[in-house]
């Protein structure tokens, strides 16, 4: 099963260098709305298992364009899930970054992001265990498709990290820029990464190859 990671497009917060978290209000800047135009068209068309999606607009605009492009019964796959969610940055949410980068908690953020908790708000690591468990239950779906999850830059980031072994203290080595897209494999016991924070490519031909069957044996056979 292939499971889609998308980060939301540019929005006016990220514009104003704004870490915005869950404020309202926050909706896609004009680059954002081309970047969206531009991922519908990148996506095409595939196979849908399940839809999911953040409960941020800036989310549900991001994926609307492609959806516009899909069967009705594809359009009612969407599900809003609460967890993902953007991270709660509590009494961080709507400050420049400048200004927070300054701030002690900073270091924190940066090199052992597992102790983070932001202050009124969530700790990274509650984010992680929160997103994963809609990955877990999304992977034990016994229906054929891709599932097709659109959320936010930490949180997909934590997920990628999971899925890769990797400790959440080393999730800030992955970019996942706004409507970029990576993509799991989660047909073996181990997931496999095939693509990640890719900005350009047309996916569909990715999307309607098959899972990769069986252990890998010298990087992989190609696709």
């Amino acid at each position: 099963m292939q499971v889609v990671l998308i980060r939301h497009a540019h929005s006016e917060a990220n514009a104003k260098a704004i870490l915005s978290g869950r404020l309202p209000n926050n909706n896609l800047s004009e680059k954002g709305k081309l970047q969206s135009e531009e991922l519908s068209g990148r996506l095409g068309s595939f196979k849908i298992n399940q839809i999911r999606v953040s409960p941020m607009p800036r989310c549900s605009q991001t994926i609307t364009p492609w959806l516009q492009t899909l069967p009705h019964k594809f359009q009612e796959t969407l599900f809003i899930d609460e967890n993902l969610n953007e991270v709660d940055y509590g009494s961080w949410s709507g400050k420049k970054l400048a200004i927070l980068s300054r701030n002690k908690l900073w270091a924190t953020v940066q090199n052992n992001p597992s102790a983070m908790y932001f202050p009124g708000g969530e700790g990274i690591a509650q984010m992680q265990t929160r997103a994963m468990s809609s990955i877990h239950e999304v992977v034990r779906s016994k229906n054929k498709g891709a599932i097709v999850i659109v959320s936010h830059g930490d949180v997909l980031k934590a997920i990628l990290a999971s899925a890769l072994g990797m400790h959440l203290d080393n999730f800030q080595r992955l970019v996942i820029d706004p409507a970029s897209v990576s993509i799991l494999d989660f047909a073996n016991s181990i997931p496999k990464l095939l693509l990640i924070n890719d900005t350009h490519s047309k996916l569909h031909g990715i999307l309607k190859s098959k899972s990769t069957i069986g252990n890998t044996l010298g990087g992989g056979s190609g696709r």
